[in-house]
């Protein structure tokens, strides 16, 4: 099948195309099509069904650059997942945050669902591997609510639990050493809102970063509450987040239960509370796997590589049984 798409503008070829056309050769490494510019078109050749994904993709590639004036092949790459989303109100998928130059819409069905989800109730579970945004989405609903007044204030918090290193003999007071087990949280609000704006929220407490204890004997009410690498609760620490839960707040519970650093043969809090309580009307459960990865591409292949690896028998030399 052979599609001909004329281009709205032919002086942002360039950006449209990217840096040595690495925008149009993702699209053909991705769908196996080919691409071919002539002029102001661009001609494309394959199967009829990736011919069609293509052309949307190329179609919403130009929307893109009209209405944020540039277009990377990060949003190449998330445009092209995004193509076996089922589709919905296009509009309905943006979530408005306090920077004028990002869209966070998403880019896998996984992270609809997952988005879909955190909107319809008050407490959502989301699992998942690095890289499926189960912390950056759930950070991007939590501002969208307090841009649109439907919450007073953000609090985000993570358990202060090492991941096989320790860090109780770094220099400074308590927060410098709590600071890199929040840094992610920090990171997902820069992307959010200018450093300016994120400072003064901070100061007057309208945004919280926490470590997990600091949240005992809270109640907290009109409240995005967030609290990130959750596998690495006890069942004590989980019990205690999802009590804090006030009038007119809505929680967010993250974490990667293939990850868990907890000590040895202690139970982790979130996986036993999915088990308890995922049948409870208001609370959702969402489970992200590899195929939700929206990092480097290479970043899926690492993934399934160790997964493999995982369920390969070892004997004790490191050697596969045979």
């Amino acid at each position: 099948m052979e599609v001909t798409i004329q281009l709205d503008s032919t002086d942002r070829q360039l950006e449209l195309f990217g840096r040595a056309d690495c925008h149009l050769r993702l699209l053909r490494q991705s769908l196996g099509v080919q691409i071919t510019a002539r002029q102001s078109n661009l001609i494309i050749r394959g199967p009829e069904k990736d011919v069609n994904i293509a052309a949307q993709i190329i179609d919403r590639m130009q929307k893109r650059l009209i209405r944020r004036h540039s277009l990377t092949s990060a949003d190449v790459d998330a445009l092209i997942r995004r193509a076996n989303v089922a589709p919905t109100n296009e509009r309905g998928e943006v979530i408005a945050v306090y920077s004028h130059k990002k869209v966070i819409e998403p880019s896998t069905s996984g992270q609809l669902k997952y988005i879909e989800t955190m909107l319809a109730n008050d407490v959502t579970f989301c699992t998942g591997p690095a890289g499926t945004g189960k912390t950056y989405l759930a950070v991007a609903i939590a501002v969208s609510m307090l841009k649109k007044k439907q919450v007073r204030r953000i609090v985000l918090a993570r358990p202060a639990v090492e991941a096989g290193e320790k860090l109780g003999f770094l220099p400074g007071d308590i927060q410098a050493k709590v600071n890199p087990y929040l840094r992610p949280l920090f990171d997902a609000l820069e992307d959010m809102m200018d450093f300016a704006q994120m400072k003064k929220f901070i100061e007057l407490d309208i945004i919280e970063i926490i470590p997990l204890a600091f949240m005992r004997g809270r109640t907290l009410n009109e409240a995005g509450i967030i609290c990130d690498e959750a596998q690495n609760t006890s069942a004590l620490q989980m019990l205690m987040v999802l009590t804090r839960l006030g009038h007119g707040s809505k929680m967010i519970i993250t974490g990667d239960v293939t990850q868990v650093d907890l000590d040895e043969g202690q139970r982790s809090g979130m996986v036993e509370a999915i088990r308890i309580l995922r049948r409870i009307k208001g609370i959702g459960v969402v489970e992200l796997t590899q195929r939700d990865i929206v990092r480097h591409r290479l970043v899926q292949n690492i993934v399934r590589a160790y997964k493999k690896k995982a369920k390969t028998p070892e004997t004790r030399t490191g050697r596969a049984k045979t």
